[in-house]
């Protein structure tokens, strides 16, 4: 029995010796990286790991940070892309979606309820019985929205409406084929209206593609208003 017991452990040290061994020399032959910081708004800062030899390339762990305590976004990226599952959060710090790289898929998205920011109106009249997805963007509900708000901001003639009585609201209609088919700024100040017709030309082609909203298993257009204040320099941010 003593020997049996010899051989288990110099089995089990020879293993954890073969193990850190590779690992010695995964990690000596990955890629060397340093942290960047890139601010996307007043709240919100990215941390980047980028290759050394060339900080173009992305590669490791990434966040993006609400007011320095919220993680809003984390995951990793291999050569410049996203791999594995990825996180995402909302500005309080809870989980709303993990979507995998690997298979292309949202493998959670957190229930949403009255008290969201975002409204949805799908483009068909409703029954009681109709049964109804809305339409999903990588990302979640938070950090998968906010490049459509960094797109805007309040014209010089409108830096003086008055804060207290003025909020805006970000229109996007996404069509059945799942595709940004629209997207407006509306900007309210008491009785005061206007709205501003956005390019759907968005700097990054992913920002173009949801998920479509479904009625009784049917793809639809549907309208997702999302409702926003503005900042001291008339940029957008959620309510």
């Amino acid at each position: 029995m003593r020997k049996l017991i010899l051989t288990f452990i110099s089995i089990l040290f020879i293993g954890l010796a073969f193990a850190q061994t590779k690992d010695a020399v995964a990690a000596k032959n990955s890629p060397e990286t340093v942290v960047v910081k890139h601010r996307l708004t007043d709240s919100v800062i990215e941390r980047i790991n980028v290759l050394k030899i060339n900080r173009g390339i992305r590669q490791g762990l990434y966040q993006a940070l609400y007011q320095k305590n919220y993680a809003l976004a984390s995951g990793y990226y291999d050569n410049d892309k996203r791999t594995g599952v990825w996180h995402f959060f909302d500005n309080r710090g809870h989980l709303v979606q993990n979507f995998d790289y690997r298979t292309n898929q949202i493998t959670y998205e957190a229930p949403e309820d009255s008290t969201s920011n975002l409204q949805y109106f799908v483009d068909v009249k409703l029954n009681d019985t109709a049964k109804t997805t809305k339409p999903l963007k990588v990302g979640g509900r938070f950090f998968g929205y906010l490049p459509y708000l960094n797109l805007f901001k309040l014209p010089p003639e409108l830096m003086n409406l008055n804060p207290n009585v003025s909020f805006g609201a970000v229109e996007l209609l996404i069509s059945p084929l799942g595709r940004l088919a629209s997207f407006k700024v509306h900007v309210y100040s008491g009785s005061y209206e206007k709205t501003f017709n956005m390019s759907i030309d968005v700097p990054d082609p992913a920002d173009k593609i949801f998920i479509p909203a479904t009625v009784n298993g049917e793809a639809v257009s549907c309208r997702v208003v999302i409702k926003c204040g503005f900042r001291n320099d008339g940029g957008l941010e959620f309510y």
